[in-house]
């Protein structure tokens, strides 16, 4: 058996060495870290405090960090955040150097169905507008109707709509952060942004004509009788496709059409109930 012995100055020897090297490697990623280091735009920090901070995702981005270096790289415009008030992206206007334009907005359902519109067939699939949308359009005989199944509930990150004791989607305007993402998630294009101000909204989206036809598919359907676009002093609503469509620069809120239109399709803003404010 032989036994080497170990000399204690190699010991020694071989740890302030190491140490040596890790000292100067250190010195040197120190070095590296501080020479080569990408800073951070301090702009990014500025626009993302004056965000939201909802992280909803409505602007197409992760979240508020992400859409903040987009802005600031140039590559978004702040008018994507929807949950960010007018005030706040001014601010970022006025970080970033240049004019915002902005103008608060308000999420509505362009649809009063639900349990008035006539049913086609018994749905019993999966509980999502999107997939009952692919079984002949939905369960509902009218094609542009509310199909109830909550898919604007779902995607909705502050539980601002739901679908009410009425069987159409609702918005809680207190709790709506208006980022978009139950605009994106309705299959029939039923919800829509209309200025925060708006005093009316069209609450329908069929697009046939006279009682007839509409009475067939839905008992509160609009009629396409135009009444409301004769009865507007000032011109602010046209018909298209049998259908009113308001323009908000031109409505002053009288409230006429809503008062003349015969099957109440349009509605007032801020006299509904609370389920359907």
């Amino acid at each position: 058996m032989v036994v080497c012995a170990v000399n204690p100055m190699t010991i020694l020897y071989s740890t302030v060495v190491l140490l040596a090297l890790a000292l100067v490697f250190g010195l040197v990623l120190a070095f590296c870290g501080k020479k080569l280091a990408v800073k951070e735009d301090e702009r990014i920090g500025q626009v993302r405090s004056k965000l939201s901070g909802a992280n909803c995702g409505g602007c197409g981005y992760a979240g508020c960090d992400a859409f903040a270096k987009a802005v600031v790289e140039g590559i978004a415009d702040v008018n994507l955040c929807n949950a960010t008030s007018a005030e706040n992206k001014k601010a970022i206007g006025e970080i970033m150097g240049v004019a915002v334009t902005t103008e608060e907005t308000r999420i509505v359902v362009a649809c009063n169905g639900g349990n008035n519109a006539i049913d086609k067939y018994e749905y019993m699939g999966y509980g999502n507008c999107r997939s009952m949308e692919l079984l002949a359009g939905g369960r509902k005989q009218c094609q542009w109707g509310c199909l109830g199944m909550g898919s604007c509930t779902d995607a909705c990150p502050t539980h601002a709509i739901e679908v009410g004791m009425d069987g159409f989607a609702v918005v809680d305007k207190d709790r709506c952060i208006t980022c978009g993402k139950c605009i994106l998630a309705c299959p029939k294009s039923l919800v829509k942004r209309i200025p925060a101000d708006a005093k009316v909204y069209v609450a329908c989206s069929n697009c046939l004509r006279g009682a007839k036809d509409v009475k067939a598919i839905c008992k509160v359907g609009c009629l396409g009788c135009g009444l409301c676009a004769k009865v507007c002093p000032h011109g602010a609503i046209t018909m298209e496709n049998n259908l009113p469509h308001i323009d908000y620069t031109k409505c002053e809120g009288c409230g006429l059409c809503a008062d003349k239109c015969p099957a109440k399709c349009i509605k007032k803003l801020g006299e509904q109930t609370p389920e359907q404010e």
